[in-house]
């Protein structure tokens, strides 16, 4: 016996009803995202100019406008030598810090990952504390190829112990843990041997902008532009890598391709920035976590907000150093810290991180 009843003679079946109507709530998803993008740009304009006219002396606006434009002005020289490289070098780190420990959260589905991780971040500062130890290496020109090879060297041999072609999250993560580990160790034994040396590596491994010159911003824009770009360039392809080595190959990505692409934006990334100021915690840790919350997962968004409110956040702390450290100041990477911890604990309190 049939248990489909035969619609009577002539008449219709009912039409199916419509699919849901996506189109207006992802318009206004794409609006609100942009709208808050915007605002985290105008917010980063403004720690700019905070960041050129807070210091030793503060500068008001009209003092900082003409150091920047008038070469006759009594503050070009303050404005032009110290405070503009000292901002420009933030801008750049921020924006490398961000998109580096955004590429390696997602690489590794860890939001709690950061470039460290993978330790690219002692690779490159081994390499700086070796050039400044036993070759004499003073200069950022020194230190920025020696620390793009610790950091080349590092990402080769976490890629090759993780199981090269096979590698997966989990193995990348422990080769990156181990070589941490022992790269650190070897940081802090070549502090204490080498005590000639000692006070100049200890004041690069605080982190610190304090003695950027103009040379030293037109070195590394280079490398974290070119960084900078291939990481936003990988948004697509770590969405489809997000669903599965499987899924990414039906969607057309390459999942060994794209995670050696990843370690060589984040090696160009965190190479040029460890050179310049020296390892900076907790800001490519953090910054991603939070802009997820803003955001959601999805990286087209997660980067470009990355690469705007982290140098928010590395340059809030500069000025706030320099406040709080007066005559002197604190150094950034003191303050990343200390306001870094507490409000970490604070999310993970709030939000459950396996969720992010």
């Amino acid at each position: 016996m049939s248990l489909i009843k035969p619609s009577p003679a002539g008449e219709r079946a009912a039409p199916a009803p419509p699919p849901a109507v996506e189109g207006p709530p992802t318009r206004t998803r794409t609006a609100l995202r942009s709208a808050g993008l915007a605002g985290a740009v105008a917010l980063l304009l403004v720690l700019l100019v905070l960041s050129l006219g807070f210091g030793a002396r503060p500068l008001s606006a009209g003092e900082v406008w003409s150091g920047l434009f008038d070469s006759g002005s009594a503050t070009w020289s303050v404005v032009h030598e110290m405070r503009l490289p000292r901002t420009l070098l933030g801008l750049l780190i921020g924006i490398a810090l961000g998109l580096a420990g955004a590429v390696m959260q997602a690489l590794t589905r860890n939001p709690l990952a950061d470039p460290g991780l993978l330790g690219i971040n002692a690779g490159a500062s081994a390499a700086v504390v070796t050039a400044i130890a036993f070759f004499g290496v003073t200069g950022f020109t020194g230190y920025v190829w020696f620390a793009l090879a610790g950091a080349a060297v590092v990402s080769v041999l976490v890629y090759a112990v993780g199981g090269g072609r096979g590698a997966t999250p989990a193995r990348l993560a422990l080769a990156g843990a181990a070589l941490n580990a022992a790269l650190y160790s070897y940081v802090n034994a070549a502090m204490i041997l080498d005590a000639a040396s000692l006070e100049r590596m200890r004041f690069w491994t605080v982190g610190s902008l304090a003695s950027a010159r103009t040379d030293a911003v037109v070195q590394v824009l280079p490398f974290i532009a070119t960084g900078a770009l291939a990481a936003l360039a990988l948004a697509r392809p770590l969405n489809a890598l997000a669903l599965g080595d499987d899924q990414a190959r039906a969607l057309g990505a390459r999942p060994e391709k794209v995670r050696a692409a990843c370690v060589v934006a984040v090696t160009l990334l965190c190479g040029a920035a460890t050179a310049a100021a020296g390892p900076i915690v907790f800001v490519g840790l953090m910054v991603p976590h939070l802009v997820r919350a803003i955001t959601g997962p999805d990286l087209r968004w997660v980067l470009p907000y990355c690469a705007v409110l982290a140098p928010v956040l590395l340059l809030g702390s500069d000025v706030l150093g320099r406040l709080l450290g007066r005559p002197g100041e604190l150094q950034v990477g003191v303050v990343t810290a200390v306001l870094g911890g507490p409000l970490f604990l604070y999310v993970l309190r709030r939000r459950k991180v396996a969720a992010a």
